[in-house]
């Protein structure tokens, strides 16, 4: 009757028999059936007992990208097709990772195991792997795996798509004599007795307190449950959303929780058993680069009838294995286990887990996976021994990873070199389109590009690609003041194994600006002129003849500056009589490395002589004229070592500087009894960024002679005041970090910038010496457009207070350091961009920043009806100051660059990446 009974416990098909001589014949059957699969299984699928579960295991080389089918065979050899349906009710889980590999488990309990003596279990599973969908030329394997298993009187398992509880039967002791006077009794009861062996006719599922719903059997399997009874135990299997399934909250976490009363007869015995199973649904967060995982242990519907917990323990492993305390520490996995919860936090990427590639929206991102479990057992004066095996299968939200296209490029090698990345290893550069032409990575190769992939120290790959200056389908652009070459790139990378296509769109440029030449000049018989701007692989001919350091008409300061030395009386130079008189000129081209003519320059030497004045009292007027050879020359940009020191007077063709010796960074030095002071002016190309133009100037002193005075008593005049006017500038920057040292310049904007990201900024008073001023920020807001005066706006900074609704402005305090002289002249704030709402949605988009700033100076106490209305937060000695222009507008508007807001992560599907967009 033993073995009658392993076979008679499947309640899901008609297949239960009740003939011994049939049973037995079965079995026969299905033990040569299995010997004989199992000596031809598939090696390639990995099998194994995993607690109460048998576990296959499919690697990606032999199922990716194609059709896979899972059966389940009968103790009849009758095989069941795998559906959704039939795996929740009947015990059974299919999962893919993002690699390809398939994993398959199934209960031991479940639909079609063959179970003997509540002790072995064996399972037989047919998968078929083809590539057409209808399934047509199928391979078609047999798996069979069997596993010893000893079982606590109560079980609890949460798998992903179902859950299940089986318990421990009670059987009463009879005694053997209590039927030895009425056997006819005996044999009366006996078939009723024989067929309710094992019959479980009836459910009641307990939806409250108060109400309850009764059904047959066959009525609960029919609407998706699974029950079967076996020689010592009773288990139930239920959807997460069942019917009768109750949410239920329990330390903040809500459970499906479904508790159910089973009746089943044993001879003539009716006995009741109380099955409940509650698993969690919404137990993960994901917290910055955390995922953490929390499970209440004091779950009610679990603890009927018991008063008290005696004991409990709790085990945790990642894919099922178990894990020691040392490998979790070692994996900075945290776990927290009191009475009450287990709350458990897994860092990303850390080991057990792996991070994926994958695309959303055309746009490049990754998540991070993991399969965790967590086991608890527990005993209590009802139950016993209760084990509760909450299995877990994690993916993060999305996480978008913008990749950024770098510009490596060294102008002296004619070659563009740029880098785009960083990827995961799944990424692959697959096509590569230089000005409009697509080009797989093979055929840009032959073209003559240089494509390869460099692993980072991290372990992310960053792709380069090298294209040459001369390449066809770079664009090439002559201006005024050089050559502007332009690669248009198009990167299109695919995702492995899945095949997701994304693509990155970039435009690298370089100037190759014009060389710019510095006046000529004549001394001891020899023509000098200083060029400048040149590349180091360049070459200077003068007429026909290379100039170089071994002839003497070429001496190199720098890499990228060099003097021509030409002799007056050679055949170099070319003479001109003009109405203005003798003109004389060098004659210069310049070459690239393969001989191909870049530039041709004429160099003319009628510069006039140094026009310095130097006056007694220290002040220094110089003129300057335009020179000839920079056409584009604006005399009023033209500074003096000290870039804030201009001319006093300029034209269309002229330019007077008047400083004095102990200013704009003038230096000095003693040469004998001569006091010797320095000084240069320069002009910056408007193009390039770069100075084109040096002039030196000098003044010489003498340090000792005789001077003759004559002087006569006379009044002091009255005291008299100059008033004068001047404007103040003022910049608003946007750091990096917190520490002020880095900041964003003018080609990074706009700068992009997460929601949780935080802004640092800065405004600072420029060009002014003065100690005694302070700069004050009386209003700060931002926009959604340039225009200080659109809507929607939203307020930072109020009447010079921290704006505190819903985030806090913060402003941090300035010290002095190299590059800050005068911290009253700054000021720098904090803001968080959750601040920035359209109605209850999260403003994402282009924003701009404007800040009111008013100038005072604080050390004169006389009212100033400006700086009295500074707001509240500012000290009284401070707002007591008077302003820098008491007759004139003292507000003065600022904004920075924009920021273009994006949303923080946010969570994806885990099965949206199985098909990508075309």
């Amino acid at each position: 009757m033993t073995r009658t009974q392993t076979y008679t416990g499947c309640t899901i098909h008609a297949a239960c028999i009740q003939l011994t001589s049939r049973l037995m014949s079965v079995a026969l059957f299905l033990a040569t059936e299995v010997s004989t699969q199992q000596s031809t299984g598939p090696g390639f699928i990995v099998a194994s007992c995993q607690r109460s579960l048998i576990q296959l295991n499919l690697p990606a080389q032999y199922v990716l990208k194609q059709y896979v089918r899972f059966s389940a065979i009968d103790q009849d050899g009758a095989a069941y097709v795998i559906t959704d349906a039939l795996a929740t009710q009947c015990g059974y889980t299919i999962a893919y990772d993002g690699w390809g590999n398939i994993l398959f488990r199934t209960s031991l309990y479940s639909c079609y195991t063959q179970i003997e003596n509540d002790t072995y279990y064996t399972a037989s599973v047919k998968i078929e792997i083809s590539s057409r969908p209808d399934m047509g030329g199928a391979m078609s394997y047999l798996k069979v795996v069997s596993c010893p298993y000893v079982w606590s009187p109560r079980e609890i398992i949460c798998e992903k798509n179902y859950m299940e509880v089986s318990v421990r039967r009670k059987i009463p002791v009879i005694s053997e004599g209590v039927f030895r006077d009425e056997p006819e009794d005996w044999s009366t009861a006996f078939t009723q007795a024989v067929s309710g062996l094992m019959s479980v006719w009836q459910v009641v599922f307990h939806l409250s307190t108060t109400q309850k719903t009764t059904m047959m059997t066959d009525a609960a399997q029919n609407i998706g449950y699974g029950i079967k009874t076996t020689e010592s135990r009773i288990m139930l299997r239920a959807p997460y959303d069942a019917a009768q399934a109750l949410p239920q909250k329990f330390g903040n976490v809500t459970f499906s929780t479904v508790r159910a009363t089973l009746f089943y007869k044993q001879r003539w015995f009716i006995f009741l058993v109380d099955n409940a199973v509650a698993c969690p649904v919404d137990d993960l967060k994901f917290v910055g680069d955390w995922i953490v995982w929390t499970v209440p242990k004091n779950v009610s519907s679990l603890l009927t009838g018991a008063k008290y917990i005696q004991s409990s323990r709790i085990q945790f492993g990642i894919d099922l294995l178990n894990l020691t305390n040392a490998e979790i520490l070692s994996r900075n996995y945290q776990i927290t286990d009191s009475n009450t919860v287990t709350i458990t936090r897994i860092p990303y990427g850390a080991v057990g887990g792996y991070y994926k590639s994958h695309v959303m929206n055309f746009n490049y991102g990754i998540t991070y996976s993991i399969r965790p479990f967590l086991e608890n057992v527990w005993v209590d004066d009802s139950w016993g021994v209760t084990k509760y095996t909450i299995i877990k299968d994690i993916t993060t939200p999305f996480e978008q990873r913008t990749p950024v296209i770098t510009n490596e490029t060294i102008p002296s090698t004619q070659i563009f070199n740029c880098t785009v990345g960083t990827f995961l290893p799944d990424v692959r550069l697959v096509n590569v389109s230089v000005g409009g032409t697509m080009l797989t990575v093979s055929e840009g190769v032959t073209r003559g590009y240089t494509i390869e992939n460099r692993t980072n120290p991290d372990g992310t790959v960053t792709f380069i690609l090298k294209v040459p200056f001369s390449d066809q389908h770079v664009s090439k652009e002559v201006v005024p003041n050089g050559i502007r070459f332009v690669l248009n790139v198009t990167f299109v990378f695919k995702i492995i194994p899945y095949d997701e296509i994304f693509n990155i769109t970039g435009i690298i440029e370089y100037f190759e600006t014009q060389p710019f030449v510095g006046p000529c000049g004549q001394q001891g018989g020899v023509l000098t002129a200083t060029l400048g701007n040149l590349d180091p692989s360049w070459r200077i001919y003068i007429k026909n003849t290379q100039a170089t350091s071994g002839n003497k008409l070429l001496l190199p300061i720098n890499q990228t500056f060099s003097t021509v030395q030409v002799p007056a009386a050679s055949n170099y130079i070319m003479n001109e009589v003009t109405n203005q008189g003798l003109a004389i000129t060098i004659p210069m081209s310049i070459t690239d490395r393969n001989g191909n003519n870049l530039y041709t320059i004429t160099v003319s030497c009628d510069v006039p002589s140094n026009t310095a004045v130097c006056l007694p009292n220290g002040t220094v007027k110089v003129l300057v004229t335009k020179i000839s050879n920079i056409p584009d020359m604006d005399m009023s940009r033209l500074t003096l070592r000290d870039t804030n020191c201009f001319p006093v007077t300029s034209d269309d063709t002229t330019a007077q500087f008047t400083f004095t010796v102990n200013g704009c960074k003038t230096t000095r030095r003693f040469t004998g009894n001569l006091m010797i002071y320095e000084n240069q002016i320069f002009y910056v190309s408007t193009v390039s960024g770069r100075v084109i133009y040096i002039m030196n100037v000098t003044c010489t002193y003498a340090t000792n002679g005789t001077l003759v005075a004559i002087y006569s008593p006379t009044e002091n005049p009255p005291p008299n005041a100059q008033t004068g006017l001047a404007p103040l500038d003022l910049v608003m920057r946007l750091s990096k970090d917190d520490g002020y040292s880095l900041f964003y310049e003018d080609p990074e904007y706009p700068v992009v910038k997460y929601l949780r990201d935080t802004l640092y900024f800065e405004v600072e008073l420029l060009y002014s010496s003065d100690p005694q001023l302070e700069l004050f920020l009386d209003h700060c807001w931002a926009t959604t457009t340039p225009d200080m005066g659109s809507l929607p706006a939203w307020p930072i900074i109020d009447s010079s207070c921290e704006y505190n609704e819903p985030y806090q402005t913060i402003f941090h305090p300035v010290t002095s350091d190299v590059r800050v002289q005068f911290p009253s002249h700054l000021k720098r704030f904090e803001v968080k961009t959750f601040t920035f709402t359209q109605g209850d949605a999260i403003y994402t988009g282009e924003i701009y920043f404007h800040c009111d700033v008013i100038i005072c100076d604080p050390s004169n106490l006389a009212s100033d009806p400006a700086c009295m209305q500074i707001g509240p937060c500012i000290p009284a000695r401070q707002r007591m100051g008077r302003s820098v222009d008491a007759g004139g507008d003292e507000h003065r508007l600022i904004s920075s660059g924009s920021v273009f807001m994006l949303a923080s992560k946010t969570r994806a599907n885990a099965k949206q990446f199985e098909n990508p967009p075309e």
